[in-house]
């Protein structure tokens, strides 16, 4: 399991609200890209969430489908609020991906009916332009225990547009491949052409233009 030590040391400080923020959706070929921003405060008592399901948390990526859908109701109900942002193909095609991505961060947090008072953002990069104190780590979905809930809240969110995107165009199997650039999607892609949601900066899909 995930330790809370950066938690813990961030509370210490003196910040009673903090957030774990991390977004999914940064390579795929189509759809948006979803942030989300799990917030705990000073009263949650961490350690006790190692004798819940919550002690199978890590990276979303590291996790099965089913086993994400099943944490991120367990986030949900044992987090003080948990906050969504998302920007569409067309922002990602006029601002790019990495703008795009520190937009529905500052999304997910301004979703928040109480704003942290420190956030932990997944990457290398601190969000620009935010007016809370932050901290960025690397491979921070990987070990911090609330960035990691962000991730897997923020690829089921994403999943479940791209399974209603695939009843709106059945065609490019998006429930398959949740718009990712897999063999499958790149064939339809060139069969089909590109729908409203591919995003046109990309490489696969600019080539079709």
């Amino acid at each position: 399991m995930l330790n809370f030590i950066t938690e813990k040391e961030t509370l210490k400080q003196g910040y009673t609200l903090i957030g774990g923020i991390d977004e999914a959706g940064r390579g795929p070929l189509a759809g948006p890209v979803v942030a989300a921003c799990v917030l705990c405060d000073k009263n949650d008592n961490l350690d006790l969430l190692k004798n819940s399901e919550l002690k199978n948390v890590k990276d979303s990526k590291k996790l099965t489908e089913k086993k994400r859908e099943k944490l991120c109701e367990e986030i949900n109900n044992s987090f003080l609020q948990i906050g969504i942002g998302i920007c569409n193909n067309r922002t990602i095609d006029r601002i790019n991906i990495l703008q795009a991505s520190f937009l529905a961060m500052k999304k997910a947090v301004n979703a928040l009916e109480q704003k942290p008072k420190y956030v932990l953002v997944d990457g290398k990069f601190k969000i620009p332009n935010l007016s809370i104190p932050q901290k960025a780590i690397i491979r921070g979905d990987g070990s911090v225990f609330l960035i990691a809930c962000a991730s897997i809240v923020a690829k089921v969110a994403r999943d479940h547009i791209m399974y209603a995107m695939h009843k709106k165009y059945p065609q490019y199997e998006f429930d398959q491949h949740k718009g990712y650039g897999t063999k499958k999607h790149i064939s339809n892609l060139i069969k089909f052409g590109y729908c409203n949601i591919h995003r046109k900066s990309f490489a696969p899909v600019k080539a079709l233009l």
